[in-house]
């Protein structure tokens, strides 16, 4: 809403020397609350460079160049997921930890100079007004369902501390929605839903985010917990994730032009699915280069699926609306993870407590072996003949979650086969012809 209000140039920029000044903040952290702290301004300032940067795209990139840019931005971000706790591991290893943290310095003063150098001034909506009570119940609505939802995946839907935060998250959002309606400048335009593009494409994308966050909190755990990898090793592994979807996004961009993006998110939805089944019926009876395979097929569905749900929901929106629509997106997606973190941790807690065997186990010893696999491997380090239960238990957990996944990559296939259109609208390419 700032961007769109006051310059989305200015509020990059902005958002870029923030970014950097927190990471600085959060190197020389001298107490946890400190570091607490500078961690809060360094979401901040990431906030307005995902958000802002997704609505450089749509205003800069009109038409087919849109597809292309956003196959770029698409990587780069698909890529930095699994990037950090490679090259976190690496810097943790290897030298003192702030550098994780000024690691971000040299590549936000690079940053600053090509922003400022090559993004031209965009278009404001200098009538745009904040709209407290919408910032307050959105802001707190979000908070709440967030950190139930998260409650929910560790101790369960029906705890009083995840149900609480959940219910009051709904009811703070939903009174979020009838004040939008009400007041003249809202800070969510709910006519942004009226767009087909826009509704479709924003639903779908925070399916795939459901997926994607989800796979990353079952792989690194899989990873330890039954193949035995640190955290470095856990971290190389999802590599292949990582250039499954840097493929599919890059495959995507010319078959959009001949296939459409319908026929590109509705089959990348079902390579998907394709893959999360293997990965559900395969278990842990095979090497690495089986789960590599599987993981690849994930990460290219994963691939042509946010391309497609991308590129239709940004072309629905004109330049004056950017800010706030990239903002809207990046709140789907990231509430799409967050329920696939919660759910899918769910599902594969209920499977491996149900499934592993803790008989005969002093009650401490018992409850750190239900409580996680990890719990239950150090426990099995004293105890050898308990691993093999832990291990399985896991998978059989990880197997249900999986399955999961598949049927809502199924349920994405219908809604993008049905929704989608063949060719994304394109309202900036739109205008820019009406002007000519």
């Amino acid at each position: 809403m700032l961007g769109d209000r006051f310059g989305i140039k200015r509020f990059l920029l902005g958002g870029l020397a923030l970014f950097g000044l927190a990471s600085v903040a959060c190197a020389f952290a001298d107490s946890v609350e400190s570091l607490i702290v500078a961690r809060a301004f360094l979401g901040l300032g990431a906030a307005c460079l995902v958000s802002l940067s997704m609505a450089v795209l749509n205003v800069l990139f009109p038409g087919a160049d849109r597809g292309r840019a956003l196959a770029v931005w698409s990587v780069a971000v698909a890529v930095g997921v699994p990037l950090g706790p490679v090259v976190g591991g690496w810097l943790l290893d290897s030298f003192w930890w702030g550098s994780v943290f000024l690691l971000n310095v040299p590549f936000v003063v690079v940053g600053f100079v090509l922003l400022a150098w090559l993004v031209p001034a965009l278009p404001v909506d200098r009538a745009r007004r904040a709209d407290l009570p919408g910032i307050v119940l959105s802001g707190a609505g979000v908070v709440a369902l967030t950190f139930g939802l998260i409650e929910a995946g560790d101790r369960g839907w029906i705890a009083i501390s995840a149900l609480g935060p959940i219910l009051a998250g709904v009811a703070l959002l939903c009174a979020f929605v009838v004040v939008e309606g009400r007041v003249r400048y809202p800070l969510l335009d709910l006519g942004l839903f009226t767009t087909p593009g826009f509704r479709w494409g924003g639903l779908l994308s925070g399916l795939t985010s459901f997926v994607l966050l989800g796979v990353l909190f079952l792989l690194p755990q899989y990873f330890d917990a039954v193949r035995g990898a640190g955290a470095l090793e856990a971290g190389v592994q999802l590599l292949p994730m990582v250039l499954g979807m840097s493929v599919g996004m890059q495959v995507a961009d010319p078959l959009h032009r001949r296939l459409g993006v319908k026929v590109v998110g509705a089959g990348g939805f079902l390579v998907m699915a394709a893959g999360l089944v293997i990965g559900a019926v395969a278990g842990s009876g095979h090497g690495y280069g089986f789960v590599a395979l599987w993981v690849s097929l994930v990460g290219v569905g994963l691939g042509c699926a946010v391309f497609a749900a991308l590129d239709d929901a940004l072309g629905a929106l004109d330049p004056g609306r950017s800010g706030v629509g990239g903002g809207v997106l990046q709140v789907i997606r990231q509430l799409g993870g967050t329920l696939g973190v919660a759910i899918l941790g769910t599902v594969l807690n209920a499977g491996y407590r149900g499934s592993v065997d803790v008989g005969g186990l002093p009650e401490p010893s018992a409850e750190a072996v239900r409580d996680s696999a990890a719990g239950g491997a150090r426990v099995a380090e004293s105890v050898p003949d308990l691993l093999g239960s832990v291990r399985s238990a896991f998978v059989s957990g990880m197997s249900a979650a999986l399955w999961v996944s598949a049927a809502l990559a199924l349920v994405g296939a219908a809604l993008a086969a049905l929704f989608l259109p063949f060719r994304a609208q394109d309202v900036e390419a739109e205008r820019q012809f009406a002007a000519r």
